[in-house]
């Protein structure tokens, strides 16, 4: 089994409740990473003694992991293997090929809304489904459009220090210790950059010049950012209409405490001009982890015309589509994707019903 995903979500404290019998290894330990990269069976197995399931954390820092991993697949099959990371480059990468049709690869995101709420006690159960509430839901949503999800924040009190912390010492950690990225003042530019400009089209010939990169870097520090669950792309759903965009994404954040803490914005939604983004990114992050909590199977796009019809979020797969727009305010919904569309349903999403779970994917 592989766990992917960014770090201080919970991988280690969630491995660890589930498999509280194994042999648990951290590669950010050196001796640790030197035992592991000897990729000696009788190592491996002193190593296990008489435990017959081994947990590698942070596995993404050996030199070859698919090659630890298939040592031990192929020469202790009684053995159960669960390797996390939280740079899927590295990790992917090193282990796809090594482990083609032996693994189950699963992803952890910050918490979802409901596990924040169920976390902090507002709620008894994952699956309340009531649309109202003993406690100030809206404000609840204000507190997470700013501060965001990660799992350190429930009891913090400090949400602010904590985020600026992570965002300074944490979030680009495996990027620089794996040489993956030359230059980090250029990397956070470019994140910077993306933070401002939430779910808007990408601009690589701007995000170039404005960060001092040439836009072959920009592309590929893009895609790392990606890989480390710092960022997710949509790009545009189109089918065969010759006035539809085809190619430019939109770039969100798996997290809205990280956004605001790039840019070193943590004002109440009263005092902002993006609160709009921040709702925007605070949803389409909260259904992106439904569908694959969920198993929904869903592909998730915006649509756009070259005319400027736009509909915030299309979910598609074989006889579903589903267009989504959300409103932070009054604004008109558009009905240009529905009449294109028409067999497709189509949800609003607003503050009114953020609380019901209608909007929820099933």
């Amino acid at each position: 089994m592989v766990l992917l995903g960014a770090r201080q979500v919970g991988k280690t404290t969630l491995i660890k409740r589930v498999f509280p019998e194994a042999v648990y290894l951290t590669v950010d330990n050196e001796v640790t990473r030197q035992n592991l990269n000897k990729y000696d069976i009788s190592v491996y197995s002193q190593i296990l003694g008489k435990s017959k399931l081994l947990i590698v954390d942070e596995a993404q820092r050996l030199d070859d992991p698919g090659r630890m991993a298939k040592i031990i697949h192929d020469q202790l099959p009684e053995i159960r293997l669960v390797v996390t990371g939280s740079s899927s480059f590295r990790l992917k990468n090193k282990t796809s090929e090594s482990l083609a049709g032996r693994k189950i690869e699963y992803h952890l995101f910050p918490l979802t809304i409901s596990e924040y709420l169920f976390q902090k006690n507002y709620i008894d159960s994952l699956d309340d489904t009531r649309s109202i509430y003993n406690f100030d839901f809206d404000s609840v949503i204000e507190h997470l459009m700013v501060y965001g999800l990660y799992p350190a924040i429930l009891n913090s009190g400090q949400d602010r220090v904590y985020l600026e912390n992570l965002i300074d010492s944490v979030i680009f950690k495996d990027l620089i210790d794996l040489s993956l990225i030359e230059n980090q003042s250029a990397a956070i530019n470019i994140l910077k950059l993306l933070a401002f400009q939430v779910g808007q089209l990408v601009n690589y010939s701007d995000l170039a010049n404005r960060s001092g990169v040439d836009i072959k870097t920009v592309r590929r520090y893009l895609k790392l950012f990606e890989e480390s669950y710092i960022i997710f792309s949509l790009l545009p759903y189109r089918t065969n209409k010759r006035d539809e965009i085809g190619k430019s994404p939109k770039i969100y954040f798996f997290d809205n405490g990280v956004r605001n803490a790039l840019i070193r914005d943590f004002r109440p939604i009263e005092d902002r001009a993006d609160i709009g983004q921040l709702m925007e990114n605070l949803v389409i992050s909260e259904l992106y982890k439904q569908n694959e909590y969920g198993g929904h199977g869903y592909l998730l796009n915006y649509w756009r015309t070259k005319q400027g019809s736009e509909i915030d979020l299309v979910f598609s797969r074989p006889g579903k589509l589903m267009g989504i727009e959300i409103k932070s305010g009054d604004r008109r919904v558009n009905k240009s994707f529905s009449a294109r569309y028409p067999e497709s349903t189509f949800k609003v999403i607003n503050r009114q019903n953020l609380a019901t779970r209608d909007w929820y994917l099933s």
